[in-house]
């Protein structure tokens, strides 16, 4: 036999050990920075209650932090800690605190901050997830639903984060999170205000980025095609027919929960000032808007028309 070819034949699997290898480390080590990072910190999950919110709790909670669940029901957030106290070692753990938050009601929301601040007299971390979404026609959207969505997605999420900032710059130290859809990044047709107010959170925390850092504090975004939740949002996205329904995809349904959470360990350790998850196709889509705009209205258009002909049919 060929001496060249005993050597590749030898070396292959070699390769394929060293590179799993490498692949369990990463893995072993993130797991160790997941707890680390957050141990003892004050970390403020806003909607607790969704998946993403659930498998940060879980995820922060085994870390040792020590959290504060918001969300809209008093009776699941008890559920939830509930639930986490259960699974978890109460020797290494901290109970969560629960506090109610509905960025549909921007009167209460001094309020909350006020509580929020009271559980530990600080924060570390906060991480924005809420969110509210709308698909349809510009014009059948009335204004009382574009308010509620620039709420929740906007106005909500900035007032939260100005009212905890005093508390992190005297301490000089902190790190804001805002989990947001890559529509903070580009528009797609009949998500004109969900749009709206997902560039305008975009804008806010990149603003705020630089006013910030000199105080040591650390403003992240994430930005998601969209996290699956259920099997039924999988096959929507599976059986989709419209041209611009390929830029939320991913294997090829979007995130899990657990993908979204594993990202957001990873900006916290490493700061990283932004995070796009999404394959290829939307990453282009970005860049496309930015620099050959004309050719991406083009494709918006064309997933219009593609979209009332498949009606029709």
């Amino acid at each position: 036999m060929n001496p060249e070819w005993t050597t590749t034949v030898l070396l292959v699997p070699c390769v394929v050990v060293l590179t799993a290898g490498v692949f369990y480390l990463y893995g072993v080590v993130i797991g160790l920075l997941s707890k680390t990072s957050v141990r003892n910190k004050v970390v403020v999950i806003t909607d607790a209650l969704s998946g993403l919110g659930k498998e940060c709790a879980g995820v922060f909670h085994r870390g040792g932090a020590r959290l504060i669940l918001c969300g809209k029901n008093w009776e699941k957030l008890e559920e939830l800690a509930d639930d986490l106290s259960e699974a978890s070692d109460p020797t290494v753990t901290f109970p969560p605190k629960l506090v109610l938050l509905d960025f549909g009601d921007m009167d209460s929301i001094a309020e909350v901050i006020a509580e929020i601040l009271d559980c530990y007299g600080c924060l570390d971390i906060l991480i924005l997830n809420s969110s509210i979404k709308v698909k349809a026609p510009a014009q059948s959207l009335s204004l009382e639903m574009d308010k509620l969505l620039m709420d929740n997605n906007f106005f909500g999420p900035a007032t939260l984060a100005k009212g905890v900032l005093p508390s992190m710059i005297s301490r000089r130290s902190g790190h804001l999170l805002l989990v947001n859809s890559i529509q903070g990044k580009l528009a797609v047709p009949f998500r004109t205000t969900y749009a709206a107010s997902k560039h305008a959170v975009q804008a806010f925390f990149d603003s705020l980025r630089a006013e910030v850092e000199e105080y040591g504090i650390s403003v992240s975004t994430i930005n998601h095609t969209f996290i699956s939740c259920s099997a039924s949002e999988n096959t929507e996205a599976a059986s989709s027919k419209s041209i611009w329904s390929f830029l939320y995809t991913k294997k090829p349904h979007g995130i899990s929960p657990d993908e979204a959470a594993a990202e957001i360990v990873k900006t916290l350790n490493n700061k990283r000032k932004e995070v796009v998850i999404a394959p290829s196709l939307p990453k282009v889509a970005i860049y496309t808007r930015s620099f050959f705009p004309n050719v991406f209205f083009a494709v918006m258009a064309a997933g219009v028309k593609n979209a009332v002909a498949s009606e029709k049919m």
